[in-house]
């Protein structure tokens, strides 16, 4: 039987397939993440997610391969993680009292068929005050993250509505990838 595995690190995407009772394993792609210019922002992350999936899949051939990855974006910008916490700091600033998209890619790669799909997510935030900023990158949990934050963790206090999949915000549009995978009759429901 063919397995599963996940073309991630990210801590996660691993708790929402374990959510779902998925048997898989890890298998980092380790690329480029650098995004396809003058492509549309969904073009460019579902490429990202392929490139991801397809890097893992060297090395399994035999089996199905998920990659996934997730941008932040205000005005058409992409917000990336921070490289410090000036730059995180800039990013809430941005982002307080406004609506911007969240957007991840997902490929789901099983021999020579190719699934890639998209998820976007509009998610407006309250006004921060400096103090709630400076507080929060003082936790540190907006390291590492697109667009310096984690809707899961602490952020999820500047949340003021969401249209979208919270899970895809998080990283993973997993209703998406266990539909899918459960079609393929990898997972039982």
């Amino acid at each position: 039987m063919k397995k599963i595995v996940l073309a991630s690190q990210s801590p996660r995407r691993k708790e929402l397939l374990e959510r779902c009772d998925i048997t898989f394993e890890i298998d980092v792609a380790n690329i480029d993440e650098t995004l396809e210019e003058g492509l549309p922002l969904e073009e460019q992350i579902k490429q990202l997610a392929y490139r991801k999936a397809a890097a893992v899949q060297k090395r399994h051939p035999d089996d199905i391969i998920i990659g996934s990855d997730t941008i932040v974006a205000f005005q058409n910008k992409v917000l990336g993680k921070p490289k410090n916490h000036d730059e995180a700091k800039a990013m809430l600033s941005m982002l307080s009292n406004q609506t911007h998209q969240v957007i991840t890619g997902v490929c789901i790669l099983d021999g020579d068929e190719k699934d890639i799909d998209v998820s976007i997510s509009d998610v407006t935030f309250i006004e921060l005050s400096e103090e709630e900023i400076d507080s929060y990158v003082a936790s540190n949990e907006a390291d590492d993250k697109a667009g310096a934050y984690g809707i899961q963790g602490k952020a999820g206090c500047f949340v003021k509505h969401i249209s979208g999949d919270y899970y895809a915000i998080m990283g993973l549009p997993i209703s998406m990838v266990y539909k899918k995978l459960k079609a393929k009759k990898t997972i039982q429901n």
